[in-house]
């Protein structure tokens, strides 16, 4: 059997294609694997499980129909679908995991994250992140009328663009948005473990590392903004393709 891990794909309805892409991998690989795990930004943006988009909805009836014929499938929060909660969760059939969460892959423990707690050398973006991930604002947020809920989004979404393109300008884009080498190294070692899954940097890749003496390895999940990307995972090891 095989498990499959995607993240990444911020859907959106101004990318179509790509929600039909998704529920392609979900009717037709996904159905056949021992587990699906989206390792976050299931979505571009995620204001509530109030929100009515069709992207929402299709994706949720696509992940239920996966779910009910014997694939389970499970969610750790990314940057843009943070807000993504229990309600969304039951309506799709996945479950939610805390991030970071550790699962055993054909006998070898393996951490799965979201990644983006790796890039500490975006200062802007981590003050950013632990702002939106205190109760209080998420409470105070979610009160809001949904569509000024929308608005804020849209501010949050261009403020990102702005900053990432004044990395560019500074030409530190590739250094500081993505993951810090000590950061990687302090957090296998926090749990003992050598194998690393994770997405948010979009820069796919397989990296031989070495942890505490022992050889290691982080997969780097790719987006889904121009076309898909998978790991699969089974007892012969792990192949990392774009769809």
């Amino acid at each position: 059997m095989t498990t499959l891990f995607i993240s990444d794909l911020h859907l959106d309805a101004q990318r179509p294609h790509i929600i039909d892409l998704f529920c392609r991998f979900l009717q037709d690989e996904a159905r056949g694997a021992d587990a699906l795990y989206i390792l976050g930004d299931l979505f571009e943006a995620w204001v509530g499980d109030d929100d009515p988009s069709e992207a929402g909805a299709r994706t949720a009836d696509a992940l239920r129909a996966v779910v009910d014929a014997g694939t389970p499938v499970f969610f750790i929060r990314g940057n843009r679908d943070f807000l993504l909660g229990e309600a969304y969760a039951r309506r799709a059939g996945m479950r939610v995991l805390p991030d970071p969460t550790v699962v055993m892959l054909h006998g070898r423990p393996t951490l799965l994250m979201h990644g983006d707690t790796l890039c500490t050398g975006d200062v802007a973006y981590q003050a950013f992140r632990a702002q939106t991930r205190d109760p209080a604002w998420q409470a105070r947020f979610l009160s809001q009328p949904l569509d000024a809920r929308l608005a804020f989004a849209q501010q949050a979404r261009a403020a990102s663009q702005a900053h990432q393109s004044g990395l560019k300008g500074q030409g530190t884009m590739e250094t500081i948005t993505d993951v810090a080498p000590e950061a990687v190294s302090a957090t296998l070692a926090r749990f003992g473990i050598d194998t690393l899954i994770h997405g948010h940097t979009h820069r796919p890749a397989v990296h031989e590392l070495v942890v505490e003496g022992r050889d290691g390895r982080r997969v780097v999940l790719g987006d889904w903004y121009e076309q898909g990307s998978v790991l699969r995972v089974d007892a012969d090891g792990m192949a990392l393709a774009a769809l």
